[in-house]
């Protein structure tokens, strides 16, 4: 089958993937893009609402497809999976998301799919390395999106403390997307200069920026301090690193961006999927980095690493 570089499909039409959909399509970075979901009529409709906004934008075709449609599709995107409810954490729900996935995985590879998979699933380490495994594609061609948004919103965070916009901040969030991921602070550069030098002196409490970073999810869904303005759900952010990964498949950037995908020794870590800075264009990752880290960030990613392996090891 003949591989459209300008076609991407997204699998699931939840708020992610129709959130992701729009982005997309305001960014012209695809000339064709599909919606699937076990519930067609929700896809559908998400498709033409999108294609009426596009007729205000560049020229796509944003239509419902089906799994045969995406055989051909140089991306294709999972976000299907089991939602959280309430407080439930997003590995509560790996067992039923996980057979999600494998199916939606084995499906579009069974239609001819050899392209880069991007899993948005949660708990996203986990779907990753379960797609990898069910779909039998390259490692580097199956990628979690990972602490790309954990790490947007650790530069933020940051630069708003430092009083500096956050494109002038580097800094990443690595190992799980969850309660175990790292901030590391030992990394941090504001035009090339430390942390610990930019901020001359000032107090900056690291420990509660790391918190409140990891659990910025779980305030936007359900308010700061269990208070009602929670919106039930996350879209934007991760919508948008969905798009981010996209781009840099799509126009082979060769960039890299702190995603998950499967450790084979990095900072003594392997065997699962999880954060690490990649190296990313048309092929999915090229290169995995290790990072130089101190003897605490080490650690702590060894030990994220340990509840992601139990994670999978529950799975079987």
């Amino acid at each position: 089958m003949a591989v459209r570089f300008d076609k991407v499909a997204i699998i699931g039409t939840g708020h992610v993937g129709a959130t992701a959909a729009y982005a997309m399509m305001l960014r012209g970075l695809f000339t064709q893009i599909l919606l699937i979901d076990a519930d067609g009529p929700r896809a559908q409709a998400e498709a033409l609402d999108i294609a009426d906004a596009n007729a205000l934008a560049r020229p796509a075709h944003v239509l419902r497809g089906d799994y045969r449609d995406a055989g051909e599709a140089a991306i294709v995107v999972i976000t299907a999976g089991a939602t959280t409810h309430g407080e439930e954490s997003r590995l509560s729900v790996a067992g039923r998301s996980a057979a999600i996935v494998a199916d939606c995985a084995r499906r579009v590879v069974d239609a001819g799919f050899g392209g880069v998979m991007i899993v948005a699933s949660n708990p996203v380490d986990a779907m990753a390395q379960v797609a990898q495994r069910a779909s039998g594609l390259p490692v580097g061609q199956v990628i979690g999106t990972g602490t790309l948004l954990d790490s947007a919103r650790f530069r933020r965070r940051l630069a708003d403390r430092l009083g500096v916009a956050p494109v002038s901040v580097e800094g990443q969030v690595l190992g799980e997307h969850g309660d175990s991921e790292v901030a590391v602070f030992s990394g941090v550069r504001i035009g090339g200069v430390t942390l610990d030098q930019f901020r001359g002196g000032a107090v900056l409490d690291r420990a509660e920026l790391a918190h409140e970073t990891m659990r910025a999810g779980y305030a936007i869904n359900y308010g700061k301090g269990h208070t009602s303005y929670g919106k039930g759900h996350t879209s934007y952010g991760v919508a948008t690193a969905i798009v981010r990964l996209c781009e840099a498949v799509r126009r082979d950037e060769q960039v890299v961006l702190p995603v998950s995908t499967l450790a084979h020794g990095e900072c003594g870590v392997a065997g699962v999927y999880l954060s690490l800075p990649c190296v990313i264009g048309a092929l999915g990752v090229s290169r995995v980095l290790a990072p130089d880290l101190d003897a605490e960030e080490r650690a702590a990613l060894q030990a994220s690493a340990a509840v992601l392996q139990g994670i999978m090891d529950g799975l079987g």
